[in-house]
């Protein structure tokens, strides 16, 4: 029997265009969602995007759109995001939906009465974050986030009880029914909460929201926080709010990725709410770092984003998949340069698989060799690749795979080279050179199923070109930069 597999990544805000930190997490979550569909999972993998900010009404006000109008175009370039990078997503949902405002308020609802209070209050609010902070959490008076002074904002709100679930969260989270990945994520959350959970608000006035966000059920004068109806969308795109076959079929998930900005909703405050209403956990949350700009955090507040359209458009889907994967370590902040990326798509992409593709096809069609592809099941070191892969898989590490994977194509090219089957054709040794070239096409179409989650277009063209009657050397698959 087939084994069901959610997998989301975070719903972005779209006060502006999206950056080069949410397409790499877009396409980690699109490794691990082929990857499990690869071995025979039935997939359901979700984005979307964060309408209802008081960060997108702010952005709206200055272009001078409304806000509906101004959320549309946004929205619109994060669905684009996902075609250039070739993003397998099988749904993407945003927050000013229908069915997202119902699932959101039968959250609310379903939520312990005992659990949900309202009082007066004034707090330090990043607009940024959408956050509450407290003095100490600021650095030099400013959001650790964004560096920026947080504002004082001081009005009556619904709150949560989170002291309720401070035990319950440590034992989920310590003993891994919730699993927080890495685990020094893990560490850092468990610390949190035992320097103990204070309540927090979970609306806002009307008012101050602009009229902007979901209702608070059964009162008209404060919309839901942001946060509470964001992170609701795991579930109203599973059509939560009817009870549907999706939620029935998908939830709990198996997999939020998102970046570590935002730990602390998803691994505090989200499973509480699910507790509160009596709705299973999520099964693993996978925490990846920042990339950096000249050792700079990346981020729309801070003008300092890499446009990931602009990215894809000259060096290629494919190549920028590659480097995000391989080169943006998914537990460290990472810097971005187009310097390197350059170095990469040289050595790596045009001179390693590029050529070895190349090298490989054009002796076969040279010396009119006969290939004679075997059963990929069949092939003898395929499963021990494929355990591998797995075992890399579980722990998201996309660059060690693609590094193991590399190391596949390396060792094939390194082969030939020493072998040098062009040197048996012109001594007419025939059968050792099928032989040879026989060998490096099975292994290089072998290395090319392990690489299918992480480049598939690039990929298909591998087991096409060497499944086909004819093989010829074709067009290159990393043409060299200009």
């Amino acid at each position: 029997m087939k084994k069901k597999f959610y997998i989301t990544t975070a719903i972005p805000y779209v006060n502006a265009s999206p950056h080069i930190g949410f397409a790499l997490e877009l396409v980690q979550a699109d490794a691990v969602a082929r990857y499990r569909r690869g071995v025979g999972d039935t997939v359901y993998f979700l984005t979307g995007a964060d309408e209802n900010s008081l960060k997108n009404v702010q952005a709206a006000e200055k272009t001078g759109l409304p806000t509906s109008k101004f959320v549309d175009q946004n929205t619109k370039r994060f669905v684009e995001l996902s075609e250039i990078l070739n993003i397998s997503n099988d749904a993407f949902i945003r927050t000013t939906e229908p069915r997202h405002h119902r699932g959101a308020q039968k959250l609310w609802s379903g939520c312990k009465p005992t659990d949900i209070y309202k009082k007066k209050y004034q707090g330090l609010y990043c607009v940024g974050c959408e956050q509450f902070y407290t003095e100490k959490e600021l650095k030099d008076g400013k959001c650790p986030e964004h560096l920026t002074a947080p504002e004082v904002v001081e009005e009556e709100n619904y709150f949560f009880k989170l002291s309720n679930y401070q035990k319950k969260l440590e034992q989920l989270i310590a003993t891994d029914k919730y699993k927080i990945v890495p685990e020094t994520r893990k560490n850092e959350v468990l610390s949190f909460i035992r320097m103990g959970l204070e309540d927090f608000s979970i609306s806002r006035s009307r008012q101050r929201a602009k009229n902007w966000g979901v209702s608070v059920p059964h009162d008209k004068d404060q919309v839901m926080y942001v946060w509470f109806d964001a992170l609701s969308n795991y579930i109203t795109a599973l059509d939560y709010a009817t009870a549907g076959k999706k939620f029935k079929q998908f939830w709990p998930c198996d997999v939020h990725a998102i970046g570590k900005g935002i730990i602390r909703f998803h691994a505090v405050y989200w499973p509480a709410m699910l507790l509160s209403a009596g709705i299973p956990l999520p099964k693993t949350l996978f925490v990846h770092d920042y990339i950096n700009s000249a050792g700079t955090k990346m981020s729309k507040s801070l003008g300092n984003v890499v446009d990931p359209f602009e990215v894809a458009k000259k060096y290629g889907t494919e190549a920028t998949r590659y480097y995000l994967l391989r080169y943006i370590h998914p537990f460290k902040d990472s810097d971005f340069s187009f310097k390197h990326f350059e170095e990469v798509f040289t050595a790596d992409l045009s001179n390693g698989v590029g050529n070895l593709v190349s090298r490989v096809s054009g002796l076969i069609e040279q010396n009119k060799v006969k290939i004679k592809l075997v059963k990929i099941t069949t092939h003898h070191d395929f499963k021990a690749m494929q355990t591998k892969l797995g075992s890399l898989m579980e722990q998201f590490d996309f660059n060690g795979a693609l590094k193991f994977i590399w190391d596949i194509f390396g060792a094939i090219d390194g082969d030939i080279s020493k072998r040098e089957p062009w040197v048996l054709a012109k001594q007419g040794k025939i059968k050792e050179l099928q032989a040879i070239l026989n060998t490096a096409a099975n292994q290089t179409v072998a290395a090319a199923y392990l690489l299918q989650p992480f480049l598939p277009a690039t990929a298909q063209t591998i087991i096409k070109t060497f499944s086909a009657k004819k093989i010829t050397k074709g067009s290159p698959l990393f043409p060299r930069l200009n």
